[in-house]
């Protein structure tokens, strides 16, 4: 990567149009490429934000492998998986008092997550849920409060899974009666037979854009593993287009930000965290234009519009937050295992 040289804002020496911009580079989803949650950093700092976007851990953690010490400063990253990142040495700490977790929504602070050994990492900066979402017009809503009826006969072929496996056996957990913590080796044989229904139910298994275009053009009408996250930014157009929380309850994602510790401007970069998880940037991310999802941060509500928070379902997450489930978390073999089940069930 090109490195640019960094004049102080103070030097006589060069003219203004020879100073190099200092920059930021970070590894994000695609919900922190909006501009409009990006230029009012740049523009408080005098700064350029130059941003990847992947999909998966694993897609992230190759790429930190490939890239060279101080060419990236900022990771976000699935909030299960930090303890990945840190046990690689890749994230640095981060002072714990400089972070606003006391206006977090309890249940998403999420520090065993975010730290080790007593020390933090990283912070939480956005949740949601995945669970069904669905077209009120075309299937009877009550039937979405069941998760068993979700992929009954009676939505043959009008079903799309989530390209996910961690979320979707987690769902199938719960509609099994086992807890997403409780996943064991023991418990894959009921849960494959749980999915076998499911898969044989769904017209296709796929990923963010396709599952979202399919509910969007009315190739199907359910989502498996879908949320607010896939329909929000849906609504106003097709207001009918929505999810629910089925009585089973559902899985609660997160993803966290944090500080990487190879950053040559790990001053920047926590500033940049900073920025994220104040309720103004919170506001921001909460309604990116990739996709909404609920801020950690509830000061964020300030910020948000009455039809904005009614979109998150805002006054429902108390509720929501006691009635969800963290996605699983194997260990590398019950993964290995987990996974495979998976590539089973796709290949049905």
């Amino acid at each position: 990567m090109k490195k640019l040289t960094f004049a102080l804002l103070g030097s006589t020496c060069l003219a203004p149009a020879a100073m190099a911009q200092e920059e930021l580079n970070a590894l994000v989803w695609c919900d922190h490429t909006d501009p409009a949650l990006i230029e009012p950093f740049e523009e408080a700092h005098g700064v350029k934000v130059n941003l990847r976007e992947y999909e998966g851990t694993g897609a992230a953690l190759a790429l930190l492998e490939q890239s060279r010490p101080g060419d990236w400063d900022v990771l976000v990253i699935d909030g299960i998986d930090v303890f990945r990142a840190v046990d690689a040495g890749l994230l640095a700490e981060i002072p714990a008092d400089q972070l606003p977790t006391g206006d977090f929504f309890p249940e998403v602070v999420m520090a065993e997550n975010n730290g080790a050994d007593g020390k933090t990492y990283a912070v939480t900066e956005k949740f949601g849920y995945n669970t069904i979402s669905y077209n009120s017009d075309k299937v009877d809503p009550a039937d979405m409060e069941d998760l068993t009826k979700v992929w009954s006969e009676k939505y043959d072929g009008r079903l799309t899974i989530y390209d996910y496996y961690l979320p979707v056996m987690g769902l199938a957990a719960m509609s099994a009666g086992i807890d997403t913590a409780d996943i064991s080796a023991d418990t894959l044989e009921e849960l494959g037979t749980v999915l076998t229904d499911m898969r044989g139910r769904a017209a296709s298994v796929a990923g963010v854009v396709a599952s979202q275009t399919a509910l969007a053009t009315g190739e199907v009408d359910i989502v498996v593993g879908g949320g607010e996250w896939l329909t929000a930014v849906l609504a106003e157009e097709q207001p009918e287009l929505t999810w629910t929380i089925p009585e089973q309850g559902a899985v609660r994602w997160a993803q966290s930000i944090g500080v990487l510790a190879d950053s040559e401007k790990p001053d920047l970069a926590l500033e940049f965290v900073k920025y994220i998880v104040s309720p103004e940037g919170q506001a921001r991310l909460a309604t990116s234009s990739c996709f909404w999802g609920m801020p950690a941060n509830a000061e964020a509500g300030a910020h948000l519009s009455d039809a904005q928070k009614a979109v998150l379902r805002w006054d429902d997450q108390p509720d929501y937050l006691a009635r969800t489930q963290l996605y699983p978390a194997p260990d590398i073999d019950l993964d290995i295992e987990m996974q495979d089940l998976w590539l089973e069930t796709l290949s049905q």
